[in-house]
């Protein structure tokens, strides 16, 4: 079988703490002047960067030539977020369907989350895309529009057992994973896109229930990124900006890998100040790689205006970072749809109920 690796022979390249996105369909000059920006380690791409496999194949190969090792990222998790939709890509169901599915079925539930991450991350990886943060670790409350089907369900323990079993899938196909929103953003009516969401619970009810995934999967976690939700009676400031969170997750839950802030050109991080001042305020809280989105203006200003970092925090980040990409070949596309163990995990996807 033809094989396609995102690893290239060669000097690697040393991550910066900066993700940043590609305008379109094909890199331009100006995509192409901050991917090669010393502070920039990440790439994430959106719907808008996806036309066909082929030209999508093409995008990543363009930008594994301009930085070889660079780690190419999306949200891609099944339901309403997933990025890519056609062309093969098979549809993947929200993740409250494999909730209902343990309701009747356990043993059916964790089997079809470990094909959903494997069908996802292999799909993904076929295309030349290293890493999707995924999955949702957060409660479903029944109140948050922008969680929604997007959580496994309201029970914590339910939630633990079936971002184990997606997990799995994913690490089978050879891509690291991410839990997300730390603490938990299914309990904040508000969405962070637009408006700076507030949980005003106390600290021992939010470890209790909403944490409670992220203490229970323990080292399975490759990485983790906070909400841009506000808990005041813990800190006045959002998790990704907060020391008091991130220390909270790293030294009382026992997370040790690599932190992401959300997308600090959301509304939720302008209580943080400028995208320097957010970037700063991110990594200095305990966040290892900062994200900048749909802003290229805003990206311009992060590359320029950051810090630069010592050469003990470079090294630090380029083995955070590095840990995450895969460590093995990918199938090809058409390799891949040969392979029994896609094609039976495959059947099982599209036999999931979709809501």
């Amino acid at each position: 079988m033809k094989k396609t690796s995102s690893l290239l022979s060669g000097k690697r390249n040393s991550y910066g703490p900066v993700m940043l996105d590609v305008i379109g369909l094909r890199l331009l000059d100006e995509d192409i002047r901050r991917i090669r920006h010393p502070a920039t380690g990440g790439v994430i791409l959106f719907a808008r960067n996806y036309q066909n496999r082929e030209q999508l194949t093409a995008l990543t190969a363009a930008i594994r030539k301009e930085r070889a090792d660079i780690l190419i990222a999306v949200d891609h998790e099944g339901g309403r977020v997933q990025r890519f939709r056609f062309d093969g890509f098979t549809r993947l169901p929200p993740m409250r369907s494999l909730g209902k599915m343990w309701e009747n079925d356990q043993v059916a539930a964790s089997r079809a989350a470990t094909a959903v991450g494997y069908v996802l991350a292999s799909e993904l990886r076929s295309c030349g895309i290293d890493f999707s943060f995924t999955p949702v670790l957060d409660l479903d409350y029944g109140v948050s529009t922008v969680i929604g089907n997007r959580s496994f369900s309201r029970n914590p323990n339910i939630v633990t057992f079936l971002a184990k079993s997606l997990n799995y899938g994913l690490a089978l196909a050879g891509m690291a994973n991410c839990g997300k929103h730390f603490p938990g953003h299914g309990y904040a009516t508000g969405d962070s896109h637009t408006e700076i969401p507030v949980d005003d619970r106390s600290l021992e009810a939010i470890l209790l229930e909403d944490a409670a995934p992220y203490k229970n999967l323990g080292m399975s976690l490759a990485s983790v990124m906070p909400a841009h939700v506000i808990y005041p009676k813990v800190d006045s400031l959002p998790a990704g900006f907060s020391v008091k969170w991130l220390s909270i997750l790293k030294n009382e839950l026992g997370f040790d890998g690599v932190v992401f802030s959300d997308d600090l050109s959301m509304e939720g991080a302008s209580v943080a100040g400028s995208i320097v001042e957010r970037a700063n305020a991110a990594l200095g809280a305990g966040c290892d790689m900062v994200l900048v989105c749909n802003t290229p203006d805003k990206a311009d200003e992060l590359l320029a205006g950051l810090p630069a970092r010592s050469e003990e925090e470079m090294r630090d980040c380029t083995a955070k970072i590095g840990s995450l990409m895969p460590a093995v070949p990918a199938l090809d596309w058409d390799s891949l749809q040969q392979e029994k163990r896609y094609q039976r995990a495959r059947a099982i996807v599209e036999q999931i109920p979709q809501e």
